[in-house]
């Protein structure tokens, strides 16, 4: 065991076997201690006492300061991250003497820099210069015109309204046509702005919140609740009276018969328009009658040429015809000339009838402005309204039961207004009904 723990015997004859078997750790050590001294400064053994210690004799002026004041210097002083940009040694450069680009300013001849000073102080620019120059100018301009957070100088509406305005009210004529505006406003750097008119114009006339009728209320007065309990009768009166004409018009219209009868009829339908035995018997007559002489029912017919004379009566019935037809137009003419009140007459009751007819179209649009439009297959059902029976009204908000539902009166307010579209809840869907099978190679035949 001891004979384990001696150091063992190496050779160091070359200098890889030397560099392996010898220990160069404080010979390391000494050097990064020598280095450290030289970047903090000299060794601090040779370094005098004043260098390395001070007296402090003075008083700390910064606790009779007051905090605001501590704040400003501190505002003064260099940051504390700006000290990594600095050198952390005390080592000097060990070239003191390097070389330095020149630019293409300094590298230029004196005269010749003398000459081009000269050429630009007299205004003397070549294009390249000129067009530096202006681009330089347009970079500035639109960096003084960016937007800065937090800076409102001017009114952007009154700007655009002012450079905008003027063009656009000189084009509102009936004298441009859409292209020539559309033209001039491009060439001009101009754009007509337009406003949406889903922005502009509601789905609908109806307000939001429609007022409920008085009778609805939990105290309403006498007249105003038999008001609307004469509406629900008059509503209840109008949909039996419905029910019962579709009742009339379909189920009673048609009478019962008995199962025979039913049978009897059918076969009539089924056999109409078959031949009977009379008349079978008289077609096999007609079809045995031999006559031997055969008649053509429309004879062919001969290919005569038209004669001249023919021809020239034929051109003369036909001016004829013309100039009759001119002279009963002109003759309407002159006869029109002596009905010229009557003629009168007619065109005011025609005018008459027309500006009728246009003011009832103009009811029924102005109607139909106020009911819902068919957004969807499902028409739109207006909502019963909420009422109570005399004996059911209490006259106080206290034992009065809720009536209506708030969530359902304003889904059915959206949907007259023409921003939902009727639908109807459905509660099951029905699916396909899809047929499963196993596949042949997928089956597991048990034994």
């Amino acid at each position: 065991m001891i004979d384990n723990l001696k150091k063992r015997k190496v050779s160091k004859k070359t200098k890889k076997s030397w560099r392996k078997n010898i220990d160069t750790k404080d010979v390391d050590k000494y050097l990064e201690n020598k280095r450290l001294e030289e970047r903090l400064g000299a060794p601090f053994s040779e370094r005098a006492n004043s260098e390395l210690f001070s007296i402090d004799t003075a008083r700390d002026e910064t606790l009779l300061i007051s905090k605001a004041e501590r704040r400003a210097k501190l505002k003064l002083k260099e940051p504390r991250c700006f000290a990594i940009l600095k050198p952390h040694t005390a080592i000097l450069d060990p070239i003191s003497k390097r070389n330095r680009v020149k630019t293409p300013e300094e590298r230029k001849n004196p005269i010749r820099r003398k000459f081009e000073q000269e050429r630009k102080k007299n205004g003397i620019l070549k294009l390249r210069e000129k067009n530096s120059l202006k681009d330089r100018k347009i970079a500035d301009e639109n960096r003084n015109k960016r937007f800065k957070r937090g800076e409102f100088k001017e009114d952007i509406w009154k700007i655009e309204m002012k450079n905008e305005l003027p063009i656009v009210n000189e084009l509102n004529s009936d004298w441009f046509t859409s292209d020539t505006i559309r033209h001039t406003l491009a060439n001009t750097g101009k754009k007509r702005k337009r406003i949406p008119e889903n922005l502009i114009k509601k789905p609908s006339v109806l307000p939001a919140v429609q007022i409920p009728h008085p009778g609805t209320s939990y105290n309403p007065s006498f007249n105003d609740h038999q008001d609307l309990l004469k509406e629900v009768a008059d509503k209840q009166l109008k949909f039996e009276k419905e029910e019962a004409h579709l009742n009339r018009v379909t189920s009673k219209m048609f009478k019962k018969v008995s199962p025979e009868e039913k049978d009897r009829n059918t076969l009539e339908e089924l056999s109409e328009g078959l031949p009977l035995n009379s008349k079978i018997e008289n077609q096999e007559e007609e079809d045995n009658d031999d006559d031997p002489i055969v008649k053509s029912v429309n004879p062919p017919a001969k290919n005569e040429k038209k004669t001249l004379q023919k021809r020239r009566k034929q051109k003369e019935e036909r001016e004829m015809k013309l100039q009759r037809k001119q002279n009963k137009v002109e003759k309407k003419k002159v006869a029109d000339i002596y009905k010229l009140k009557l003629i009168h007459k007619q065109m005011e009751s025609k005018e008459k009838i027309e500006m009728k007819l246009r003011e009832k179209r103009e009811l029924i649009k102005e109607k139909q402005t106020m009911e819902p439009k068919v957004l969807s297959r499902i028409k739109y059902e207006e909502v019963e309204p909420d009422f109570k029976l005399g004996g059911e009204l209490t006259g106080n908000l206290r034992n009065a039961d809720p009536v209506g539902n708030l969530l359902k009166d304003r889904y059915k307010s959206l949907q007259k207004r023409n921003i939902v579209a009727p639908a109807t809840l459905v509660l099951k869907r029905t699916k396909a009904n899809v047929k499963r099978y196993i596949k042949a190679d997928h089956k597991i035949n048990k034994k």
